[in-house]
């Protein structure tokens, strides 16, 4: 038995999500006394593949396949489900990321496996039944899944667990898998990502805004904030809805759903909707000329106040700090 953990990887390059995942598996791993194999599909150097040996990986599967290139659903749901089946894997682990979401049920079904999807825990293991804490109702919620099954499908929220260095190097070892020319039917002709911009799902700094900002031409100062933190930019639905930002910076219920370590809304109001997104963010920060906003509710720190004055004080406060250490 063995925790096989999938790897997924951007043009080549692991994510910080990558690696949660990993350390989680390891935790995972340690507990029921086994070891962690991870299992990469695509281009991704040889340096980058032993390298997660550091996070606690003892062997990689390298499956690498000029029709694999690009993400394929179901293609990769038989790879890594083939996979666990090679290395006896009663336990499978991925990031609950976009292209998580999408594998995860399916790897479930070919394997007949329990899944809990959206963990922010490590689970609670009793004998062969393992207790996952995960997020319920887009977020507003945390619910505890009881998994029985003898094959466990785990897909971790991006920023739930630290990454962690507890080992040296992994061995490779090439996989040959065949997937079938039925798991092709769907293809992903073209992607297209904002290269210069930190993704939203693995950010662990979000700069947000909403209709306080009063129109396109203020967003300066919240690229501006976002920069000098380090820090990815959101805004509200209404925003992306008049095109003053674009569609992959709406986040909430049927935008997306974050969970960085810091969240900052300027001039939004903190409807329900867009509170599902946001709430499983570790610390939110409301800034907001109106002190009867629902934002304030939940916030950890609250401003009441212009943004217009606020968010540029703000900028040089941090620059003055960053200028000083």
């Amino acid at each position: 038995m063995s925790i096989l953990v999938y790897v997924e990887n951007a043009d080549g390059k692991f994510k910080k999500s990558t690696f949660e995942v990993v350390s989680y598996a390891k935790a995972i791993a340690d507990q029921l006394n086994t070891n962690v194999v991870a299992v990469s599909i695509g281009s991704v150097d040889q340096t980058g593949l032993s390298n997660l040996g550091k996070y606690g990986a003892s062997k990689v599967l390298n499956v690498s396949n000029e029709k694999l290139k690009s993400f394929v659903n179901q293609a990769y749901a038989s790879i890594i489900a083939e996979a666990a089946k090679k290395e006896n894997a009663n336990v499978v682990i991925l990031a609950n990321s976009f292209s998580g979401k999408g594998l995860a049920p399916r790897i479930a079904v070919k394997l007949k496996a329990g899944l809990a999807d959206g963990a922010v825990e490590l689970p609670k293991t009793d004998g062969g039944k393992f207790s996952v804490k995960k997020t319920a109702f887009s977020g507003k919620a945390f619910a505890s899944v009881e998994l029985t099954s003898e094959i466990k499908i785990i897909a971790l929220n991006p920023n739930s667990y630290q990454v962690i260095e507890s080992g040296s190097t992994a061995s490779i070892e090439d996989f040959q898998s065949e997937a079938k020319e039925s798991d092709f039917r769907t293809m992903v002709k073209e992607i297209v990502r904002a290269t210069d911009k930190i993704a939203l799902p693995d950010a662990e700094l979000v700069v947000s805004a909403g209709r306080g900002m009063k129109g396109p031409e203020n967003w300066g100062m919240i690229e501006e904030l976002a920069k000098v933190l380090g820090a990815a930019t959101a805004c509200s639905k209404p925003v992306s809805d008049a095109g003053w930002r674009p569609h992959e910076e709406h986040v909430g219920q049927t935008g997306i759903a974050v969970s960085p370590n810091l969240y900052i809304a300027i001039g939004i109001s903190g409807a329900i909707q867009h509170l599902a997104g946001v709430s499983s963010s570790k610390t939110i920060v409301v800034i907001n000329k109106d002190p009867e906003a629902p934002f304030f509710k939940v916030a950890d720190y609250g401003m009441v106040g212009d943004a217009f004055e606020i968010v540029p004080k703000l900028i040089e406060s941090i620059k003055s700090y960053k200028a000083q250490v």
